[in-house]
């Protein structure tokens, strides 16, 4: 009995940091693209940590009808989003609670579309304390002061961010191109299909009227010698 439990113990040395790491660490952002068969629902869990921004965006970008339903629900099991019949979306949780939460998309209304569909998870990232002692560490103290810090960090921190929206802003247009190309080719089979379809009844009308005029011309009257 000893010899477990001094090995339970030095599991949960080895284990416990890592843990509590995963458990706290700040999510990243995700884009996620998959095939939503009919008549069926898939559901996402994310894990979060308190008091952060959480933002969902998806969009059906394939599929006949462009429509699904989409529900969010927190780690307590409250809905906060459902909505019906819906093309795309933007919603924002603010503030999170820890714990896991539920994205659902419902595809069951169809019986015969499957959906392809583009969602992405941002987070607000916010710099630590770490980051600004590694900041002093990097500059000399001769060299503070002729170097307005804080200036810099604040302008390294603002490009960031605008290069990580910039970032998300194509990922976005990427997903409105493809929703836009899947359209269009769906309307460009259509438009194949009833040219195919019109041009039969046209051939068969052509063919059906050159009948009746020869019919008209013909002389079955017998003729006796």
């Amino acid at each position: 009995m000893a010899a477990w439990t001094a090995l339970w113990l030095w599991f949960l040395l080895l284990t416990g940091p890592r843990l509590a790491v995963v458990a706290f660490t700040q999510p990243q952002d995700t884009e996620f693209t998959f095939l939503l068969p009919a008549g069926r629902q898939e559901c996402f869990y994310q894990a979060t940590v308190r008091n952060n921004s959480m933002e969902v965006e998806y969009q059906v970008i394939g599929g006949a009808g462009m429509d699904v339903d989409f529900t969010l629900v927190s780690p307590r099991g409250v809905i906060l989003v459902a909505e019906y019949r819906k093309s795309d979306g933007v919603h924002t949780v603010e503030p999170t609670e820890d714990g896991d939460y539920m994205i659902c998309f419902d595809n069951s209304f169809s019986t015969i579309s499957e959906k392809l569909i583009f969602f992405e998870l941002i987070f607000d990232s916010q710099p630590g304390e770490e980051d600004a002692d590694n900041w002093s560490e990097m500059v000399a103290p001769e060299e503070m002061l002729d170097i307005k810090l804080e200036d810099i960090k604040e302008a390294i921190e603002t490009m960031k961010v605008r290069l990580e929206r910039s970032i998300q802003m194509q990922t976005v247009l990427r997903a409105f191109e493809a929703r836009d190309r899947n359209l269009q080719e769906s309307n460009l089979q259509r438009v194949d299909v009833w040219s195919a379809v019109n041009l039969s009844v046209l051939v068969s009308v052509a063919f059906l009227q050159l009948y009746m005029l020869k019919s008209l011309f013909d002389d079955r009257r017998k003729v006796r010698m």
